[in-house]
């Protein structure tokens, strides 16, 4: 039996690959070995693991002096360092390192890019959404069961639908540049995929996953109370009281009766996605004029979310209702 000798090792399914075509371009015969899995949480994480790129030993020579063209140092024997890290920066905007970069790679990875790749759905970050989506909803709820134990149930259920939405999920993720790091098929990538706000939001609940996959509850927490602190803030910073805070509709509306306004009037403009995955967007009018525009993965969320942007618009005084009741 032919002798083969480890090349390569690393924690990365894409990185694997790379290594792998590298060789075969080059008329070796690498092959990728598996570790047994590490991971015990119950969640389909088939690739997470040791991926080992061997060749036969007589190609070990050759393999090694190929995959030195990498800008890493050079290591003495077959062994060769990691690729050029391209996740450094994401792991810096959120301010956590990964022990198990593979968990980070499946919360990137779309499920166009992986079909591209041959996967199966268990190397897409579908299942991260679902459960960064329970992490999120947990936190989020104990946070507002704590701040505001004197509500009852109705205004906690509001204030945590408000934090927890698309709407703000897709702006996180637009604050951290998540979408530059999606690992995307090459349809996505040309439709413009990495501004989507759904794909931004579901990433961003898959994020969530990864860092409690990695590191446990509490650096889960840690992350959604950092990547969520501005909108906390900002939802404190304007006095809304507990029962409008997350039910911006009513809030546009006392704003526009106390200035002696006719009542918004919400329009669909927009419905794009199968049925099963719809997003709605919707416009807000008041004194003859469009207030604001917003998108949701349903039409009371698109509505709620236009509302917050016309009080921002109608507060910070880019909206003049005054001058258009002149007009």
């Amino acid at each position: 039996m032919t002798r083969r000798v480890v090349v390569c090792t690393t924690q990365s399914e894409a990185e694997a690959a790379l290594v792998v075509g590298l060789l075969e371009a080059e008329g070796l015969s690498p092959v990728i070995e598996r570790s047994p899995l590490r991971s015990v949480f119950p969640v389909p994480i088939a690739f997470f693991g040791q991926l080992r790129i061997t060749v036969p030993a007589e190609e070990a020579e050759e393999a090694s002096r190929l995959l030195r063209r990498y800008d890493a140092p050079p290591s003495p024997g077959p062994k060769v360092v990691p690729l050029r890290d391209d996740l450094g920066p994401l792991e810096s905007a959120i301010g956590y390192r990964f022990r198990d970069r593979g968990y980070l790679e499946q919360a990137l990875t779309h499920r166009s890019r992986a079909h591209e790749d041959g996967k199966g759905a268990e190397s897409t970050n579908e299942s991260f959404e679902f459960l960064g989506d329970a992490v999120l909803g947990f936190v989020i709820a104990d946070l507002v069961f704590e701040e505001y134990p004197q509500s009852d149930e109705g205004q906690k259920s509001k204030m945590k639908a408000s934090l927890v939405s698309y709407t703000a999920l897709a702006r996180v993720a637009e604050s951290i540049d998540l979408g530059t790091h999606l690992r995307l098929g090459r349809g996505e990538e040309k439709t413009g995929g990495r501004q989507k706000p759904v794909l931004l939001a579901d990433a961003c609940e898959a994020l969530i996953a990864a860092v409690y996959l990695d590191g446990g509850l509490a650096a889960a927490r840690a992350l959604i109370l950092r990547l969520l602190a501005p909108l906390l803030e900002e939802t404190r910073a304007r006095g809304l009281s507990v029962a409008g805070a997350g039910d911006f509709k009513s809030s546009l509306q006392e704003y526009l009766q106390a200035r002696r306004q006719p009542p918004p009037a919400y329009r669909i403009v927009d419905q794009a996605g199968p049925d099963h995955d719809k997003v709605f967007t919707v416009d807000v009018a008041a004194a003859g004029q469009v207030l604001a525009q917003a998108s949701g993965r349903s039409r009371k969320e698109a509505e709620q979310q236009a509302a917050r942007r016309a009080l921002e618009a109608l507060r910070e005084g880019s909206v003049d209702l005054d001058d258009a009741a002149r007009r």
